[in-house]
């Protein structure tokens, strides 16, 4: 199988971390081309540096790390405190010794896409604004791209507010900017990731893998899983290995950006009574076969 050219766009984040971690693990299946990181999780210069410690601790530095947007497009940037105030849980990583790329993560978002157009697969692990910037630069950009694989939204309850996923509430305006884009879109919410819950068991199973990255995981999942018990956004990187493991249905998403008491949510319109979708929303995934995948994965990393 030809390898999947990608660039992860991320907030780093102990999901992230982990979702990163199986794709630099993953080289003859997936060619990691970039990092873009964003603000969301944490402010833009930890997610940034979080990023180059997981490339650090994967010995993957020489995959570029391009900083992108600070704060969304409109609004204020909601940050979290469930992945600690590091982002990773205080996990004791590797200092980077590569420099962040010069190229700023919206340019080289802008530049990638249209070079290589219908070959890239852009995931995308934290809010839409790397994206959505990149849209209002050049209208088309993400139909140049193979597809966008997301995670963000739910098609049941939100986490953030009752009705809000945290991704798509930190920038609705870039999240409905990405969804009316007539990119080839894959988005996987909460009603998907929920049912990859972090336990004590589970972490205990990465834990026994005995790697650097698995210890290194095991301390980040440790504090993550106190405030956030639900595996986010490796699910992306798990549905690029092994779409096997997922099903779902075509959809029409839309974000709400007018509702203040709804700001960032979903709606996933039934495309029996719509007749148009513009999604592939995922809504099943085998448990037992991700967390398996997953120590796999960790246990060929240093």
């Amino acid at each position: 199988m030809a390898r999947i050219p990608i660039i992860i766009d991320c907030d780093p984040g102990v999901d992230d971390a982990l979702a990163l971690l199986l794709a630099l693990a993953s080289p003859d299946e997936l060619e990691v081309l970039g990092v873009t990181a964003v603000g969301g999780n944490v402010a833009l210069a930890k997610t940034q540096y979080n990023a180059q410690r997981i490339l650090a601790l994967a010995g993957r530095e020489e995959v570029p790390v391009h900083a992108g947007s600070a704060s969304p497009m409109l609004i204020d940037l909601h940050t979290t405190d469930v992945h600690g105030s590091d982002g990773i849980g205080g996990a004791a990583l590797p200092e980077p010794t590569a420099p962040l790329a010069s190229v700023n993560g919206v340019t080289y978002l802008n530049e990638s896409l249209a070079a290589r157009p219908g070959e890239i697969t852009l995931c995308c692990l934290g809010p839409l604004t790397n994206p959505g910037l990149a849209i209002c630069n050049q209208k088309n950009v993400l139909g140049d791209a193979r597809r966008g694989v997301l995670m963000g939204g739910s098609s049941e309850r939100g986490n953030v507010t009752a009705y809000a996923e945290f991704n798509f509430f930190v920038d609705p305006h870039a999240a409905r900017l990405v969804f009316l884009s007539g990119a080839d879109l894959v988005m996987l919410g909460l009603n998907l990731t929920r049912q990859v819950p972090i336990t004590a068991a589970r972490v205990a199973q990465i834990a026994a893998v005995g790697t650097r990255a698995a210890k290194a995981a095991q301390q980040m999942l440790t504090v993550y899983g106190r405030g956030d018990t639900a595996m986010h956004d490796p699910c992306v990187i798990a549905y690029l290995l092994q779409p096997e493991l997922f099903s779902g249905h075509q959809a029409l998403v839309d974000i709400e950006i007018n509702d203040a008491e709804r700001i960032g949510q979903s709606v996933v319109g039934d495309p029996t009574e719509i007749g148009i979708t513009n999604a592939l929303v995922l809504d099943k995934i085998d448990a037992d076969g991700f967390f398996d995948l997953l120590c796999e994965r960790l246990a060929r990393l240093p």
